[in-house]
């Protein structure tokens, strides 16, 4: 027996107290409502009905049966409704990892975004995450979306590039080069550098290095640290100068200023990464937000 279409019938009749009505509102003959309403009560054991020819009346077993009948049709239409919404991808849970730059030029635009265009959404970031903390995330689940510098060596991460990022040097007010228009590679060479951590295996680290290389040079590190808010707060403190992307100039921190390196301006690239197995539509909605947002 179809129980959910027999609860409908029995809270049809229930609530029109007559057979002919029910049956006009559920579109259907009298006879056959009035069969399946028997079937109920025999499949039940039990009257639903005191059946006269002018009325239908609840028994004491029918009114508490259609108390429970309509709390199990509202369940089924509210599982109906959630299913749907996350079928649309308007409800469900996300956790986005960013890098330092992206924490501070990209997340608060992005949090505000998908607040208003996906509001059913429990969104959740995590700044300042370090390449390899945001794979090895994305791999446990503790993540869903990165914003990340590419190359990721993993292949069940999918990466989509997202922009090109200049680099620019921050440098202390009253350092020597702070007045400069434009500065070079070879500039640097003197200078204290404050870097992105090798031990926690940075990609800003290693673009660092690979600069210098190309310039012949070998860089002079003086201070390694873990997240972009305190390389720019030495930086701030006259403790060196430091390569970072162009969006960290968002993190406005007065004492600090912002020189753009010679042409051909050296550029390092955004992406967003998530497991390739992911494909649930909420999460497809919220790359959605993200590509229209960086586009924009």
């Amino acid at each position: 027996m179809d129980l959910l279409r027999h609860l409908h019938y029995f809270v049809t009749v229930a609530e029109e107290r007559h057979f002919g009505r029910a049956a006009e509102r559920l579109h259907m003959a009298q006879p056959p409502l009035s069969q399946q309403i028997r079937r109920l009560e025999a499949e039940l054991g039990v009257t639903l009905f005191e059946r006269t020819t002018r009325r239908v009346d609840l028994t004491a077993a029918g009114t508490a049966y259609l108390v429970r009948a309509r709390a199990i049709l509202a369940e089924v239409d509210g599982a109906a409704d959630e299913a749907r919404r996350v079928a649309a991808g308007v409800v469900g849970r996300i956790a986005i990892g960013c890098v330092g730059s992206a924490t501070y030029s990209l997340l608060p635009e992005l949090s505000r975004r998908l607040a208003e265009e996906l509001p059913g959404v429990d969104f959740a970031f995590h700044g300042e995450m370090l390449v390899a903390e945001q794979v090895e995330a994305l791999r446990e689940g503790r993540i869903d979306l990165a914003l990340l510098r590419p190359p990721v060596g993993d292949g069940s991460l999918t990466v989509a590039f997202l922009r090109e990022e200049r680099l620019v040097v921050a440098v202390p007010i009253g350092h020597r080069l702070a007045t400069r228009r434009r500065l070079r590679v070879a500039d640097l060479a003197d200078a204290d550098l404050i870097v992105h951590s090798a031990g926690r295996r940075s990609a800003m680290y290693d673009i660092v290095r690979a600069l210098f290389a190309e310039a012949g040079l070998a860089p002079r590190i003086r201070h390694e640290v873990g997240e972009t808010s305190t390389l720019v707060t030495l930086v701030a403190g006259g403790l060196g100068v430091a390569v970072v992307p162009e969006p960290v100039r968002a993190l406005a921190l007065s004492g600090v200023v912002y020189v753009p390196l010679t042409r051909p301006v050296p550029t390092v690239e955004l992406a967003v990464a998530h497991r390739s197995d992911r494909t649930e539509a909420h999460l497809l909605r919220t790359l959605g937000v993200l590509r229209a947002l960086v586009s924009g």
